[in-house]
């Protein structure tokens, strides 16, 4: 049966690029993204995991740990994150899990048999400081994720997780958001002391309340 948002995310023990972890431990009091790629020393995989540490100051600056994992061994890893480097012009600085024997994959959900029975899918899990699964976005193995819808989720995951509100449809950090509907009308000058505009009764902007 596959996870699904508030669910708690699996734990797990695993030998990884960057030594031997506990996950739950690993995430420690802070959010975490497990991502799952098909396989190593693949194209599309290789562009990602560069692309990932590339934006190693995004995730940090949202006190967000990112780490991958693949049904391959260490060996395997380590000579394709020397390849990772060398091609994407960057050093891979976060952990990848090798997993030869597919126990994550499967914990997890990541191997979907009418796509392919042996590689995982593209999966994203984002999990937070409660350990429990936030969001999860899922692609084909064909096609590459795209990293600013997934800072994107991040960012509203993480103000919506702090305050009674919503991000609209295509919002982007800095613009409005919508007021929960669980806050009444009378509650919202104190609430949200930045303003507001109201459309209609369940319709009610205001201007985003953490920056």
């Amino acid at each position: 049966m596959s996870l699904q948002i508030g669910d708690t995310a699996p734990d797990f023990s695993a030998t990884t690029t960057s030594g031997d972890i506990n996950f739950h431990e690993w995430i420690g009091n802070g959010w975490a993204i497990l991502f799952s790629h098909p396989a190593d020393f693949t194209p599309i995989c290789t562009t990602e995991l560069g692309r990932t540490a590339q934006l190693k100051a995004e995730f940090d600056k949202r006190k967000t740990k990112v780490i991958f994992v693949s049904v391959n061994d260490l060996n395997s890893h380590e000579g394709w994150v020397k390849d990772i480097n060398a091609t994407q012009n960057t050093t891979v600085n976060f952990p990848v899990i090798a997993d030869p024997e597919r126990k994550v994959a499967e914990l997890y959900g990541m191997i979907h048999p009418n796509a392919s029975t042996t590689a995982p899918v593209r999966s994203v899990f984002f999990i937070g400081p409660d350990k429990k699964v936030k969001a999860t976005i899922t692609y084909p193995a064909s096609t590459g994720r795209n990293y600013a819808e997934i800072l994107r989720v991040l960012d509203s995951l993480q103000l919506t997780s702090e305050y009674s509100v919503g991000t609209p449809v295509d919002w982007e950090v800095g613009q409005d958001v919508v007021i929960s509907t669980a806050i009444k009308d009378e509650d919202i000058a104190k609430n949200f002391p930045k303003g507001h505009r109201v459309v209609n009764p369940y319709l009610r902007y205001t201007p985003q309340p953490n920056i």
